[in-house]
């Protein structure tokens, strides 16, 4: 792939993490923001006792140009980056065509960047959550991502390698299961936090992270479904239509 295509495709990773990003900001705002609302008040109605903080940033910008922007830079970032490894992935992960292609790619990254750490770190509303413990939590949370990519990215090379000996279908079976093994490992290693207060509503916890889920499904969906139509403009164009009235050149 020459690099004038990869520039392309990158152009049109970062435009359709925008369009993805738009697609999760209206998500973001009518799923999880009245749940981000819901855990503040729970937050405020157990603080009377301590001294009230004055807000750097109000709220209402917070959940809307706040919100906005940092989805969609977001967006615009991880499918420049997520372009550069469909260059890569094209022609070498099987015969997909580039809108199979990007659907892999993006399913094999949701599950990957965010659906394994999330199962053993899930996202905490406001109101969870030890503040002197964050830098730990932080570096649990992003441990457990990076070992989940590297390990998708193994048991990509490890299904290819096998393929040869045991054929496509056992192959990715094993592959798969070594993926999940050592991911199950990972989870009874790594140590686990559970900073959720007893009082907290149960009902909302699972309302916020189910909305977390939904997010970062859509932007990662969304982001396949338009980044594979427009890489398969771009690698596979449609030929030019001849018109009914074109002269017709005569055999020589």
């Amino acid at each position: 792939m020459n690099s004038a295509t990869v520039r392309n495709l990158l152009v049109r990773g970062m435009l359709a993490g925008l369009g993805a990003g738009v697609i999760a900001l209206v998500v973001a705002y009518f799923l999880g923001e009245p749940n981000v609302d819901s855990a503040i008040g729970f937050e405020e109605s157990h603080a009377h006792s301590h001294e009230h903080e004055v807000e750097l940033v109000s709220r209402s910008l917070q959940s809307t140009a706040g919100l906005a922007t940092g989805i969609l830079l977001y967006g615009v970032a991880f499918g420049g980056i997520a372009a550069l490894a469909y260059c890569f992935a094209l022609g070498r992960v099987g015969r997909f065509g580039p809108r199979a292609t990007a659907l892999l790619l993006s399913g094999t990254a949701l599950l990957a960047v965010y659906v394994v750490p999330f199962l053993k770190y899930p996202a905490n509303p406001p109101a969870v959550g030890d503040p002197d413990t964050i830098g730990e939590r932080t570096t649990l949370y992003f441990l457990m991502m990076v070992l989940s990519v590297l390990l998708a990215v193994a048991a990509v090379i490890a299904g290819k390698r096998l393929a040869p000996k045991l054929g496509t279908w056992y192959a990715t079976v094993a592959a798969v299961l070594g993926f999940a093994v050592v991911i199950g490992l990972a989870y009874a290693l790594l140590p686990t936090i559970n900073e959720v207060p007893g009082d907290f509503p149960a009902t909302l916890l699972w309302r916020f992270r189910l909305s977390a889920l939904a997010i970062q499904a859509t932007l990662w969906g969304g982001f396949g479904l338009l980044f594979g139509e427009l890489a398969h403009r771009l690698l596979r164009p449609e030929p030019a239509a001849v018109s009914t009235g074109a002269a017709v050149p005569a055999p020589q």
